[in-house]
């Protein structure tokens, strides 16, 4: 098959330089037998267009998180993709958009009964939303922006001042509503999934070890945990397969696999959770098309669930190939 993998460019249009998971991807697709080209582009649509129509791709395997300056960019991608016909692994521009603005998101689940954090939305634009009285402390982060962009050592708030501090400085920084959310202290996990609709199925939950973190900093995944090497959060996480009994693995699962649903992702995603000390289960966010780095989270479950990485990739592959089929 004749495949195109997708992919953003940090360093403008010329840049030759790409995430370490296009290559694994593109590698493994060529394992596989497919003819396998890389489209790169950072923020010029008739570069987009005209690369994809010399290659004339029969799947384009996304893996484009962002356009140009905007962070949300991989929807109208997803869009354009649409409008051009062709076939592409992972969410499309709707679900995207549900997923990655948490206040849609917390609604959802709401509908479904799913447990989330109580909340309050502050934007310049709309009128104030709350989704339940809340209590301190509370955690605050932007309404869409994803990779932890905009969470740090300030997010965990006590009192209304610091909250409207962090709501202000959201907005001045990275001109995005702000989300104020019931801090919920537990373990956390992600829990990855495959699939589409009633045939969607959760990986092994991963956990994140926050054993060597800094005592005293809210152990929460920010933007230092994430992608600072040299700080005492990154070096202090680190992401195992979870050792927990099988009755609250599949507690888990369910909860991960109605919210993905929920959300209608597609092909695969990630769903993020806390459990409390009493055993409460609370979905913290739903990641459509989730990092697919053969090391990192969702990879790691893939594997323990008997998935190696070529494995993993085909099977995203054929499920958006099975989607498109079923559609006709």
């Amino acid at each position: 098959m004749k495949i195109t993998v997708l992919t953003y460019l940090d360093d403008g249009e010329n840049s030759k330089e790409y995430d370490p998971v296009v290559r694994q991807v593109a590698r493994t697709l060529r394992r596989l037998g497919h003819r396998v080209s890389v489209l790169g582009v950072h923020g010029d649509v008739k570069r987009l267009v005209s690369g994809l129509s010399r290659r004339k791709p029969e799947l384009v395997f996304n893996l484009m998180e962002m356009f140009g300056d905007n962070v949300f960019g991989d929807i109208p991608v997803a869009g354009l993709l649409n409008l051009l016909g062709l076939k592409y692994t992972g969410s499309g521009p709707g679900e995207l958009y549900l997923s990655q603005d948490k206040g849609l998101t917390k609604k959802l689940l709401a509908f479904e009964d799913i447990l989330y954090p109580r909340f309050a939305v502050f934007s310049r634009e709309n009128a104030f939303e709350t989704g339940g009285n809340l209590r301190m402390p509370l955690f605050v982060k932007p309404l869409r922006s994803d990779a932890s962009l905009g969470i740090g050592g300030k997010s965990l708030v006590h009192d209304p001042v610091a909250l409207m501090e962090r709501v202000n400085a959201i907005a001045k920084e990275l001109d995005d509503a702000a989300l104020a959310e019931e801090y919920i202290e537990g373990r956390e996990f992600y829990v990855g999934v495959l699939g589409n609709g009633p045939t969607a199925k959760a990986l092994p939950p991963v956990e994140i070890d926050f054993t060597g973190f800094p005592e005293g900093v809210p152990k929460v995944m920010d933007s230092k945990a994430k992608w600072d090497e040299r700080s005492k959060e990154y070096k202090g996480t680190r992401s195992v397969l979870a050792t927990i009994p099988d009755e609250l693995r599949a507690r888990l699962q369910k909860v991960a696999v109605d919210a993905y649903r929920a959300l209608r992702v597609r092909d695969y995603g990630r769903v993020d959770i806390r459990l409390t000390e009493t055993g409460e289960i609370y979905v913290l966010e739903v990641n459509a098309s989730c990092y697919l780095e053969r090391t990192g989270e969702f990879a790691m479950a893939a594997a323990a669930a008997g998935l190696d990485y070529p494995r993993l990739i085909e099977q995203i592959l054929n499920l958006a190939l099975e989607r498109y089929r079923r559609r006709r």
